[in-house]
């Protein structure tokens, strides 16, 4: 079970293998908004998205002889960087199974952190098959995207660095608007705000079309996606929420948000404009609902998860927006 004490110990492990990210706001942005809006830039983080965390902690809590045996995981292409970067520094093999549609720098980018990459059709083969079998023949170490209570706890740091920074920036409560996918990120934030800053409330972030957590959350019970692809939201297309994360956000989240894939692309274009960063689509998303959802409170706070976006989709956004 992922708690404070497990969060605050990824913590420690994490201390200078991962970078704190900055707090960030741009009085253009909250005019847009009507609202004030500051932005946790996970962008900037190392292999460019909050994934690093997970990967670090998860890894660094291995046994070594498991550890020294290596690790498999599936991703779309962050989660595959963190786990492949960790797995580099550690010294140990590495195989990651990806979707054929990543975008191509993710997949360049995990191939040169030093990880075997294995391709395969999300919309017709079964990710958690594939990754078992190769797992038991090869005696890896499945290291999950986000039900695995050591990688929510890595990600469950950005909710204690935010608790501190947001305190420094004179904000006591406000909705913390998550991008959503499995819900690791969603949930380690909202652990580490329920123990540290209790005025803060998780509200996560999807595209249209793929909102199987704010679904689930309203219904009470698990629900699925009717399809596995078909938004450009890549980084947050998960087929559902996660057995160990949905619990968690259903006893400590608010309402699920629900974004389109233009409000991501604009998002992303004002981001660049006004913050000087650079987002991909379902990193945006959080920070699409902070400037466009209505019936937020005076105050939010937007998670920016990732930044590997392919350049022909950062440059539409912006040839679209900018």
């Amino acid at each position: 079970m992922t708690d404070i004490a497990r969060i605050t110990a990824a913590a420690a492990r994490l201390k200078g293998n991962v970078r704190v990210t900055p707090l960030l706001n741009a009085p253009l942005l909250d005019q847009i908004a009507g609202r004030r809006v500051l932005v946790k830039a996970e962008c900037l983080q190392l292999t460019g998205s909050f994934k690093a965390r997970g990967g670090w902690s998860a890894i660094s809590a291995l046994a070594p002889d498991a550890r020294d045996k290596g690790v498999i995981a599936y991703s779309s292409g962050n989660h595959a960087q963190g786990v492949a970067i960790a797995a580099a520094r550690h010294g140990i093999p590495c195989v990651i199974l990806m979707p054929s549609d990543a975008p191509e720098v993710k997949i360049a980018n995990t191939r040169a952190y030093g990880a075997e990459v294995v391709l395969y059709d999300r919309g017709t083969e079964d990710r958690d098959a594939i990754g078992a079998g190769i797992a038991k023949a090869r005696s890896l170490t499945l290291v999950k995207p986000y039900d695995d209570a050591e990688v929510i706890a890595g990600q469950g740091t950005v909710g204690l660095e935010l608790a501190s920074q947001a305190q420094e920036a004179g904000v006591a409560g406000a909705d913390v608007l998550v991008c959503c996918g499995g819900g690791g990120l969603a949930s380690g934030i909202a652990l580490a705000l329920e123990a540290m800053a209790p005025g803060f409330r998780v509200r996560t972030v999807e595209p249209e079309g793929f909102d199987d957590m704010a679904r689930s959350l309203a219904a009470g019970t698990r629900l699925k996606n009717a399809a596995a692809t078909g938004s450009i939201c890549d980084a947050i297309l998960t087929p559902m929420p996660g057995d160990l994360t949905f619990p968690i956000l259903q006893r400590l989240a608010g309402p699920g948000l629900v974004v389109t894939d233009d409000q991501a692309l604009h998002a992303m274009a004002l981001a660049f404009t006004h913050l000087r960063i650079v987002l991909e689509p379902g990193g945006a998303v959080a920070l699409a609902a902070a400037l466009f959802a209505p019936n937020l409170g005076d105050t939010v706070i937007a998670v920016a998860t990732g930044g590997n976006v392919d350049p022909a989709t950062s440059a539409a956004a912006l040839a679209r927006f900018g």
